[in-house]
């Protein structure tokens, strides 16, 4: 039988981008000159930022205490690179692991009232190593719905099973616990401390309630309430004063403590237990010197200093009254971070741009990350704002509410 050659000039098969809707949306952004996305910072100063040779205020950050530039914060980063260099060039199970480093798992643990913690080097990797480990075949994961991305990552990372209740919904979550508990070896309950869109703080004392009740484990993923929430800046759980029925606490050092990194605490057994497992702990580089100096100088100064927690919260309490009298929608939120409903996507993409045309940094949050007809402009606030800046702020969304027609709720 003849077979037939394929002739070699035969045009190939075109590649394509593995989303094109998605770069398509993206370029439509670009064309009309609506891309809110990897806007180039030149200089940061305080509360304010340089984008494009001008100077905007910024209410975009995480940088809740305002650390990043204090004299001390920097002279300790800046000794560590003295002394031990820029990086550590290998992960802590094996030859990353400096003194500097065992110094900070003390410190932190004390800080957090917990029996151990371990630091990794960022936030995601602290949640995709801990919960994959936690988390074995016969286990399952309840989580709320509104957790952040690096949980849902952990969950499809973890060899065990994932559901997910209702956002702070007790009922919900109940009902989950009441039908799988005895199905598995163990059950874990994973919520955000704080939301980090909505800024709506979980329900701690009630979910503590049912994890007694049903036998199971109480995990706070706190990276926007670390250093923020509770006494100290302590955390969700010390908000609440219920450290001693938390078994894990995971938090960040990308947004209140001015670096990079990632922390999770618990008993001395489980936080060895990670230490041993977590992949994205025994396979990454540690946290750099400068980083784990920087983390350490923080925690010294909100333990120490109480203006910085006086300094923020007031300006929390300043904006958001100032939006209420403006008639925003902001979720009712409690905490630094202040969602400011929009609505529709085109028109949280032209209020952000108007935004920045009037000096002020904020970012917009479209679908996926918030349910469609929700886009919102997060807004967050730091101990260093000025109240002139924030007076200013509130002029121009009052201005912005007028042309772009926000409406005052959601419905």
């Amino acid at each position: 039988m003849e077979t037939t050659k394929k002739d070699s000039r035969e045009p190939k098969m075109a590649k394509t981008p593995f989303s094109s809707k998605l770069i398509e949306r993206a370029n439509l952004m670009r064309e009309n000159d609506l891309y809110p996305f990897f806007r180039a910072i030149e200089e940061t100063e305080a509360s304010t930022v340089t984008v494009k040779g001008k100077k905007q205020i910024m209410i975009g950050s995480n940088n809740y205490l305002g650390l990043t530039h204090h004299p001390y914060v920097k002279e300790a980063a800046i000794k560590a690179i003295e002394k031990y260099g820029t990086g550590c060039t290998g992960s802590r199970f094996l030859n990353g692991n400096l003194n500097i480093h065992e110094e900070l798992d003390v410190k932190i643990a004390k800080y957090l009232g917990h029996e151990a913690a371990i630091v990794f080097s960022t936030g995601m990797q602290a949640n995709l190593g801990s919960l994959s480990a936690l988390c074995g075949p016969k286990d399952l994961m309840l989580f709320d719905s509104e957790n952040h991305a690096s949980i849902i990552d952990s969950s499809r990372l973890a060899l065990g099973t994932t559901f997910k209740y209702k956002h702070n919904d007790m009922s919900s979550l109940e009902e989950l616990l009441e039908s799988n508990v005895t199905r598995f070896n163990r059950v874990i309950i994973v919520a955000d401390g704080v939301f980090s869109m909505t800024g709506d703080v979980m329900k701690l004392p009630e979910v503590v309630a049912l994890a007694k009740k049903y036998g199971a484990y109480v995990y706070v993923d706190d990276a926007h309430g670390m250093g923020v929430m509770g006494p100290e800046g302590r955390g969700t759980m010390h908000h609440f004063d219920l450290a001693k029925d938390v078994d894990f606490n995971m938090g960040t050092f990308s947004k209140s403590f001015a670096s990079i990194g990632g922390v999770i605490s618990g008993s001395h057994e489980s936080i060895d237990y990670v230490r041993h497992t977590a992949r994205s702990f025994m396979f990454s580089a540690s946290m750099p010197p400068a980083a784990v100096a920087t983390v350490s100088a923080c925690i010294d100064l909100v333990t120490s200093d109480e203006s910085f927690l006086k300094n923020l919260w007031e300006n929390v309490a300043f904006m958001r009254n100032g939006f209420k009298d403006l008639g925003f929608y902001t979720y009712g939120s409690q905490t630094p971070i202040i969602p400011i409903f929009i609505g529709d996507d085109m028109k949280a993409l032209k209020m952000t741009k108007f935004l920045e045309s009037q000096g002020v940094f904020a970012t917009p949050v479209l679908p996926p990350a918030v349910p469609k007809g929700e886009a919102l402009i997060r807004t967050s606030y730091m101990a260093s704002h000025d109240k002139t800046d924030l007076a200013t702020v509130l002029e121009v969304f009052a201005e912005a509410k007028k042309i772009f027609e926000i409406p005052a709720s959601i419905h």
